[in-house]
């Protein structure tokens, strides 16, 4: 009973960690709640990055009530000096008797927030939810340990397999929930990607239109090897309102009209490279929305980390062109 209670409890903050979605990162999704005996005291999530860990959300709104309290938090607590104190010395300070973690923080800077607590005599339970807690936060776990992003490949597919008809035309083919679903995973990338013959066809604005609104709206890119982006494109006339940028192969120049637009320019030989360079431009997550000769690129490269698919109960060639509503 004790394990299936304590289950319970950090379901709980994982369900607030998730209300940091589009406003935490690059920091990781966290949530806390700190309980006395039954009695659910306080909570709190990382609402947003710079601003005040979860943690200490939670023993600020529990006004002094945390002394011997149990805190259930979704990451190990910080023990470094970052934009805010360590969390790890505000739940010592409070009188905390025992932490329930979900997940090690593998980051170097950070971790140590286990052994610290201990070192104080309070005890810690490590490993409750933990593969939610990994999968909440999968991206940056990620990009501790890799040079490249976290990849998402969604894929809009109709009944029989194909992700557009044949005459080519632009439109949608999932409803209005799986395109509001569309909308949050974009909130939660650091960058989109799509290939120039989908930017040629189907003109996409390529923004994260949720509520709320990113933090910090996602990179726009074009997998372009031969520049070949009109200047007339939304996303070109747009880039100086959301950045933008086409990555291309070493020897091509990028127009004057682009540049003149603010789009941006990145060379690189191949996928491996473009992805190893957009990680050391800090980008930690990408999302890749089309089309199907960008898709087999990354596939065939193992470049890709999670497949979302959404499938249409339609036959494409027989309804497309109904439609022929603008992305």
């Amino acid at each position: 009973m004790p394990e299936q209670l304590d289950q319970l409890r950090m379901d709980e903050a994982l369900t607030l960690a998730r209300r940091g979605w589009g406003q935490a990162a690059p920091n990781p999704l966290v949530g806390a709640v700190l309980y006395s005996g039954s009695e659910r005291i306080a909570e709190g999530f990382h609402a947003r990055f710079g601003e005040a860990h979860a943690e200490a959300v939670a023993l600020a709104n529990a006004a002094g009530r945390a002394n011997g309290a149990t805190l259930y938090v979704t990451l190990e607590p910080c023990a470094h000096h970052g934009k805010t104190p360590p969390c790890v010395d505000a739940i010592i300070a409070a009188g905390v008797t025992r932490v329930v973690i979900a997940t090690r923080d593998i980051n170097p800077v950070a971790q140590g927030g286990i052994a610290k607590l201990k070192a104080a005599g309070i005890e810690v339970n490590v490993g409750v939810r933990e593969s939610e807690a990994l999968e909440l936060n999968a991206p940056f776990f990620h990009s501790v340990k890799s040079d490249r992003p976290w990849v998402t490949l969604k894929l809009a597919i109709s009944l029989d397999g194909a992700i557009t008809g044949a005459e080519r035309t632009g439109g949608w083919l999932t409803g209005e929930e799986a395109r509001a679903q569309v909308q949050k995973m974009r909130a939660g990338a650091d960058a989109i990607a799509v290939g120039v013959q989908t930017a040629l066809a189907d003109n996409p604005n390529l923004t994260a239109r949720s509520d709320p609104p990113p933090r910090v709206p996602p990179l726009r890119i074009v997998f372009d090897r031969s520049a070949r982006l009109s200047s007339q494109s939304i996303l070109a006339k747009t880039a100086r309102e959301t950045p933008t940028m086409i990555i291309t192969a070493p020897m091509t120049s990028l127009p004057a009209d682009l540049k003149n637009l603010g789009v941006e320019q990145m060379t690189a030989h191949d996928v491996d490279e473009a992805l190893r360079k957009l990680r050391d431009r800090g980008v930690m997550s990408l999302m890749l929305e089309g089309g199907a000769g960008l898709a087999a690129s990354f596939l065939a490269g193992d470049n890709v980390d999670r497949l979302v698919i959404f499938r249409a109960p339609i036959i494409l060639d027989d309804v497309m062109s109904t439609y022929a509503v603008r992305k």
